[in-house]
């Protein structure tokens, strides 16, 4: 088993290089894994449990490829000029890519944190081949997600005086077309607005979701909203299974957490799930 990270071209059309690490399994891979990282702060708040994850992964025999999309990370490109169809873009292209390195039947699986799980589930709906979906905590809605971003800088004129207006003073500035700056990081619209029209659309039948989240609860707890969104795709036929494991909030923590019961059970559920699905 080992890590490797390489550069490859970003996906047609969209251009520039993408940093990808992979994580390769000891023997024969079973199936491959490409994952989605959180975004903005989320991301760097998430890269070591993210690499645990990786690792567990490939100890199961799975090819991991984790490519920092644009604009992110060490790919080309700065956030302010990414996009949220050139993100699903270069998902679709990694994912390509990724497959052609294994038996072409092997099963694939499109791994997402957070946002990530809203760019990975409208690759999935584009994808050409079929394809699984693992999703840390994902997020149904990016509308909630683009909003709670843009509070840190209200959270930030806070400490500076009166904040009244702040969120709704970013979001017409990115209706306008203008970049914002939010925590040190400055987000153009072609990202704000792809994220803020994204929902959790529910996959196809064929498709099995594996969807873990982390709770301080005991016993912990899927979220409100997340039982709901899971209730509806299993009435629709979708095969879910959703559980979730004690752990921290590792993407939002002021010191960089890990999360193992998640990292653990992640690995175990997906290869149980493969074994059933070679065994069907």
């Amino acid at each position: 088993m080992g890590m490797k990270a390489l550069f490859r071209d970003g996906a047609p059309a969209h251009g520039g290089r993408r940093l990808v690490v992979m994580h390769e399994p000891a023997g024969t891979p079973r199936g491959v894994v490409v994952g989605v990282a959180g975004f903005a702060e989320e991301m760097n708040k998430g890269r070591r449990t993210a690499a645990m994850g990786a690792r567990a992964l490939a100890r199961e025999g799975f090819l991991v490829v984790q490519p920092d999309l644009a604009g992110c990370g060490d790919s080309s490109g700065d956030l302010v000029d990414a996009s949220w169809s050139a993100w699903v873009a270069d998902v679709l292209d990694t994912a390509h890519w990724a497959a052609g390195l294994v038996d072409a039947d092997l099963p694939l699986t499109l791994w997402g944190v957070r946002a990530g799980c809203l760019v990975a589930a409208q690759a999935k709906a584009q994808l050409q081949r079929p394809a699984n979906l693992l999703f840390w905590q994902p997020q149904p809605n990016g509308k909630l997600v683009l909003q709670q971003f843009l509070r840190l800088k209200m959270a930030g004129q806070l400490q500076q005086g009166p904040a009244k207006g702040v969120t709704e003073g970013l979001l017409a500035d990115l209706a306008a077309g203008r970049a914002v700056e939010v925590a040190g990081y400055p987000l153009g619209a072609g990202v704000a607005h792809g994220l803020g029209a994204a929902q959790l659309v529910a996959p196809d039948t064929a498709t099995r979701v594996l969807w873990l989240e982390v709770s301080a609860q005991t016993p912990p707890e899927l979220l409100p909203a997340s039982h709901n969104v899971v209730q509806r795709w299993t009435a629709a036929g979708i095969d879910v299974h959703a559980e979730a494991v004690t752990g921290p909030l590792f993407w939002q923590s002021q010191d960089i957490e890990e999360a193992p019961a998640l990292v653990e059970r992640s690995a175990e559920k997906m290869r149980t799930l493969c074994e059933a699905a070679a065994t069907a």
